[in-house]
Protein backbone atom coordinates (compact mmCIF):
# COMPACT_ATOMS: atom_id res chain seq x y z
CA UNK A 1 0.00 0.00 0.00
CA UNK A 2 1.18 3.45 -0.82
CA UNK A 3 0.85 5.82 1.88
CA UNK A 4 1.87 10.26 1.25
CA UNK A 5 2.40 12.16 3.96
CA UNK A 6 -0.65 14.66 4.42
CA UNK A 7 0.46 16.26 7.32
CA UNK A 8 3.84 15.32 9.37
CA UNK A 9 4.06 14.99 12.94
CA UNK A 10 5.73 18.32 13.66
CA UNK A 11 2.92 20.11 12.27
CA UNK A 12 0.30 18.08 14.38
CA UNK A 13 2.17 18.57 17.81
CA UNK A 14 2.22 22.48 16.41
CA UNK A 15 -1.49 22.88 16.01
CA UNK A 16 -2.90 20.99 19.32
CA UNK A 17 -0.59 23.54 21.37
CA UNK A 18 -2.28 26.49 19.35
CA UNK A 19 -5.79 24.69 19.64
CA UNK A 20 -5.21 24.20 23.65
CA UNK A 21 -3.96 27.47 23.97
CA UNK A 22 -7.27 28.95 22.50
CA UNK A 23 -9.01 26.23 25.04
CA UNK A 24 -7.54 27.67 27.67
CA UNK A 25 -8.03 31.17 27.07
CA UNK A 26 -12.11 30.67 25.99
CA UNK A 27 -12.62 28.93 29.30
CA UNK A 28 -9.66 30.75 31.70
CA UNK A 29 -10.11 29.15 34.68
CA UNK A 30 -12.78 27.12 34.51
CA UNK A 31 -13.44 23.01 34.62
CA UNK A 32 -13.99 21.38 30.81
CA UNK A 33 -15.07 17.52 30.36
CA UNK A 34 -13.46 16.32 27.03
CA UNK A 35 -15.59 13.40 25.51
CA UNK A 36 -13.46 11.47 23.39
CA UNK A 37 -15.18 9.85 20.82
CA UNK A 38 -13.40 6.36 20.51
CA UNK A 39 -11.27 4.59 18.63
CA UNK A 40 -10.26 7.73 16.59
CA UNK A 41 -9.98 10.17 18.33
CA UNK A 42 -7.74 8.26 21.19
CA UNK A 43 -4.32 9.89 20.10
CA UNK A 44 -5.30 13.60 19.44
CA UNK A 45 -7.42 13.82 22.78
CA UNK A 46 -4.54 12.55 24.95
CA UNK A 47 -2.11 15.02 23.50
CA UNK A 48 -4.60 17.74 23.60
CA UNK A 49 -5.57 17.52 27.01
CA UNK A 50 -2.34 16.64 28.52
CA UNK A 51 -1.81 20.06 26.40
CA UNK A 52 -4.54 22.32 28.23
CA UNK A 53 -3.40 24.18 31.26
CA UNK A 54 -6.67 23.61 33.80
CA UNK A 55 -9.04 21.26 35.36
CA UNK A 56 -9.71 18.33 33.29
CA UNK A 57 -12.29 15.89 32.95
CA UNK A 58 -11.71 12.96 30.29
CA UNK A 59 -15.22 10.66 29.29
CA UNK A 60 -15.73 8.53 26.26
CA UNK A 61 -17.62 7.67 23.91
CA UNK A 62 -17.98 5.22 21.55
CA UNK A 63 -20.16 5.13 18.41
CA UNK A 64 -19.87 3.92 14.51
CA UNK A 65 -21.17 5.08 10.96
CA UNK A 66 -18.36 3.32 8.56
CA UNK A 67 -17.22 -0.06 7.64
CA UNK A 68 -14.14 -0.17 5.58
CA UNK A 69 -14.40 3.70 3.80
CA UNK A 70 -17.83 4.07 2.85
CA UNK A 71 -20.09 5.59 5.48
CA UNK A 72 -23.17 3.14 6.96
CA UNK A 73 -25.42 6.54 6.97
CA UNK A 74 -26.79 5.32 10.44
CA UNK A 75 -25.41 5.20 14.04
CA UNK A 76 -24.30 2.57 16.08
CA UNK A 77 -24.05 3.38 19.63
CA UNK A 78 -21.69 1.44 21.59
CA UNK A 79 -20.49 3.34 24.92
CA UNK A 80 -22.05 6.18 26.73
CA UNK A 81 -20.53 8.80 28.98
CA UNK A 82 -19.89 7.98 32.78
CA UNK A 83 -19.80 11.57 33.83
CA UNK A 84 -22.57 13.61 34.62
CA UNK A 85 -22.12 16.72 32.58
CA UNK A 86 -24.98 18.74 33.59
CA UNK A 87 -24.08 22.25 34.10
CA UNK A 88 -20.56 21.45 32.98
CA UNK A 89 -18.39 22.83 30.09
CA UNK A 90 -18.11 19.99 27.58
CA UNK A 91 -16.05 19.52 24.97
CA UNK A 92 -16.65 16.90 22.07
CA UNK A 93 -13.28 15.62 20.73
CA UNK A 94 -13.32 13.91 17.54
CA UNK A 95 -10.31 12.63 14.80
CA UNK A 96 -12.19 13.80 11.65
CA UNK A 97 -15.43 15.77 10.54
CA UNK A 98 -16.91 15.15 7.17
CA UNK A 99 -20.65 14.83 6.57
CA UNK A 100 -21.38 16.01 10.10
CA UNK A 101 -24.01 13.01 10.62
CA UNK A 102 -22.54 11.31 13.93
CA UNK A 103 -21.48 14.71 15.77
CA UNK A 104 -24.73 15.96 14.91
CA UNK A 105 -26.64 13.18 16.33
CA UNK A 106 -24.06 13.33 19.53
CA UNK A 107 -24.46 16.88 20.04
CA UNK A 108 -28.21 17.01 20.51
CA UNK A 109 -27.58 13.63 22.59
CA UNK A 110 -25.57 15.58 24.65
CA UNK A 111 -26.98 18.73 24.93
CA UNK A 112 -30.30 16.74 26.60
CA UNK A 113 -27.42 16.00 29.57
CA UNK A 114 -28.00 20.12 30.04
CA UNK A 115 -24.17 21.04 29.96
CA UNK A 116 -23.42 24.50 30.69
CA UNK A 117 -21.64 24.62 26.96
CA UNK A 118 -21.20 22.07 24.41
CA UNK A 119 -18.50 22.71 21.60
CA UNK A 120 -16.49 20.09 18.79
CA UNK A 121 -12.95 19.83 18.62
CA UNK A 122 -11.79 18.18 15.61
CA UNK A 123 -8.11 17.14 14.34
CA UNK A 124 -9.85 17.19 10.87
CA UNK A 125 -12.25 18.96 8.78
CA UNK A 126 -13.56 17.79 5.33
CA UNK A 127 -15.59 20.86 4.83
CA UNK A 128 -16.77 20.00 1.43
CA UNK A 129 -18.29 16.60 2.74
CA UNK A 130 -20.29 18.12 5.04
CA UNK A 131 -23.79 17.17 5.09
CA UNK A 132 -25.73 18.98 8.06
CA UNK A 133 -25.35 22.26 9.53
CA UNK A 134 -22.33 22.20 11.74
CA UNK A 135 -18.90 23.89 12.21
CA UNK A 136 -17.02 22.75 14.84
CA UNK A 137 -15.67 25.43 16.90
CA UNK A 138 -11.46 23.97 16.90
CA UNK A 139 -10.34 22.37 14.06
CA UNK A 140 -6.97 21.78 13.80
CA UNK A 141 -6.54 20.97 9.56
CA UNK A 142 -9.27 21.03 7.06
CA UNK A 143 -8.20 18.18 4.90
CA UNK A 144 -9.04 17.64 0.77
CA UNK A 145 -11.58 15.21 0.31
CA UNK A 146 -9.19 11.98 0.92
CA UNK A 147 -9.53 8.98 3.16
CA UNK A 148 -6.89 9.06 5.59
CA UNK A 149 -5.42 7.06 7.89
CA UNK A 150 -2.48 7.21 10.89
CA UNK A 151 -2.53 9.42 14.35
CA UNK A 152 -6.04 7.54 15.42
CA UNK A 153 -7.80 7.35 11.97
CA UNK A 154 -7.63 3.86 10.51
CA UNK A 155 -8.55 1.38 7.73
CA UNK A 156 -9.84 -1.99 8.61
CA UNK A 157 -8.71 -0.73 12.34
CA UNK A 158 -4.58 -0.87 10.85
CA UNK A 159 -2.44 2.03 10.65
CA UNK A 160 -4.01 4.18 13.58
CA UNK A 161 -0.06 4.14 15.22
CA UNK A 162 1.36 5.78 11.95
CA UNK A 163 2.77 9.47 13.87
CA UNK A 164 1.40 11.19 10.98
CA UNK A 165 -1.84 11.57 9.08
CA UNK A 166 -1.49 9.93 5.61
CA UNK A 167 -3.61 9.14 2.46
CA UNK A 168 -3.62 6.16 0.48
CA UNK A 169 -3.12 6.64 -3.40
Amino acid sequence: MNIKTLIDEKKIENRIKEVAKQIENDYSNEEIVIICILKGAAFFATDLAKRINLPVTVDFMKVSSYEGTESTKKIDFKLDISTDISNKNVIIVEDIVDTGRTLTYLKDYLNSKNPKSLKICTMLDKKERREFDLNPEYVCFEIPDKFVIGYGLDYDEKYRNLPYIGYIE
